[in-house]
């Protein structure tokens, strides 16, 4: 499957996985438990110069937030439309500092540190005899599919605007769910092999 790793090295590449799950958690709850839209406001900047911060290997991923930028725009709207303005942008802006710091943490993290980590998490669960390397698995192919089905949609964006010179739309979704049912069938007999299922 492909990934949303960026190779290209930036000062995030050299803080540990558990360090930026740890920050994660705690600025996400930190957005939740915030209602003021104008602490939310300065929130939402600091994350977004962060992820300047990290250089060109961030800047070519900024198209991925333009969804994020139309998905909290349909909050807001909503939320005007019930006499709730406030409450649709406090909505928005947290929605798009999660998702910029979530980005953040998927650019400059390997797939396999982040499953180190979620192992180590849950490894006092084994004395109870929970099978915590099936549970770590799951999570962390839950995570990888989530970024190779963006991947794959953007590729055959590409595609489809290089031929016809704008959007797939809707036309994409029957071709991106063929590449990713492919896609899981092939995970799943790597899978079945390692395990000898």
């Amino acid at each position: 499957m492909r990934s949303l790793y960026s190779a290209q090295r930036t000062w995030l590449h050299a803080i540990p996985a558990w360090i930026k799950l740890v920050l994660l958690s705690v600025c996400g709850t930190l957005l939740v438990l915030v209602d003021r839209p104008m602490y939310l406001v300065v929130a939402c900047v600091a994350v977004l110069l962060v992820f300047v911060s990290l250089g060109p290997a961030a800047w070519r991923r900024l198209r991925m937030l333009g969804g994020v930028a139309i998905a909290g725009g349909l909050i807001l709207v909503f939320h005007w439309a019930l006499g709730t303005t406030w409450l649709g942008a406090a909505s928005a802006l947290r929605l798009a500092s999660a998702a910029t710091l979530a980005l953040m943490l998927t650019l400059s993290t390997r797939f396999e540190d982040l499953l180190a980590v979620l192992e180590a998490i849950l490894h006092p669960l084994q004395r109870i005899g929970v099978p915590t390397e099936r549970i770590a698995l799951g999570l962390g192919l839950m995570l990888r599919f989530a970024e190779n089905f963006y991947v794959q949609w953007q590729r055959l964006d590409d595609a489809y605007r290089a031929r016809t010179g704008r959007g797939g739309g809707l036309r994409l979704l029957a071709p991106l769910t063929i590449r990713t049912l492919q896609t899981a069938e092939r995970v799943a007999d790597a899978l079945a092999a390692r395990l000898g299922r």
